[in-house]
């Protein structure tokens, strides 16, 4: 088993991605379908929410993969800072769009969800009003690290604003228990779940699904940005020359 300073070496980061970013995608792929099928067609209504509770099977991995996301941005951006590998700062760099586009899928299916649960769209509470921020953060570091790659930057700004903006995932994590809001509560937890078992098993599925899912996504956009690298370094030479 390689250890992490040896995948750090980009080549044999790209030896080890290349194979993985097929087989994660497309068992992602597979589990989405299944686990999406069996919450369609498999589980009973709520008794209280109806059909809508279906939406949970997207919207919690989303919601899941929005923070997660970043949660792993920020583990990236540390290890940049503290190892100054470029591949640290490339995987941060991977992880921020499929990140922002899952927290925007969490927005939208928890307002579609909402709409017939709560009677509006959207509340300012904590969870969303927060969830919200998340994704805004999101889209700061993307262009905070477009305009620093652009300026030839060493990428220490947006690794340090991908450490600070994790400030937020304990108050998206711990809002629906500080502050009263139309969100629910905690349901489901490492050794039990509010939710019923008849509705509730579909979900782990579609979470694995998602979360191979984006692990593919992210293992493909690393090794096209480190393409995009090395032919650049290419042109480069060939300038020089």
């Amino acid at each position: 088993m390689p250890s992490l300073h040896a995948l750090a070496n980009p080549a044999r980061f790209l030896k080890i991605a290349r194979p993985l970013t097929g087989v994660f995608f497309w068992l992602g792929v597979l589990l989405i379908a299944v686990g999406v099928w069996a919450g369609l067609t498999q589980t009973p209504p709520d008794y209280l929410q109806g059909e809508t509770v279906r939406i949970m099977y997207i919207h919690v991995p989303a919601a899941w993969l929005g923070m997660g996301g970043w949660s792993s941005l920020a583990i990236a951006s540390i290890a940049y800072l503290v190892w100054r590998h470029p591949l640290a700062q490339v995987a941060a760099r991977a992880i921020a769009v499929p990140g922002a586009a899952f927290a925007a899928i969490c927005l939208v299916t928890g307002a579609i969800w909402g709409r017939p649960t709560w009677g509006t769209w959207w509340q300012w509470d904590g969870r969303l009003t927060s969830m919200l921020l998340l994704f805004f953060v999101y889209l700061g570091y993307i262009a905070l690290a477009r305009a620093d790659a652009e300026q030839g930057g060493d990428g220490r700004i947006p690794a340090l604003y991908g450490v600070a903006g994790s400030v937020l995932l304990p108050i998206i994590r711990y809002s629906v228990v500080w502050w009263n809001t139309l969100h629910q509560g905690p349901s489901i937890g490492l050794t039990k779940s509010t939710i019923d078992g008849t509705i509730l098993w579909p979900l782990p599925i579609t979470m694995a699904g998602f979360t191979f899912l984006f692990g593919g996504i992210v293992l493909m956009r690393m090794r096209m940005m480190l393409a995009r690298t090395k032919a650049e370094a290419r042109a480069r030479r060939m300038a020089a020359a």
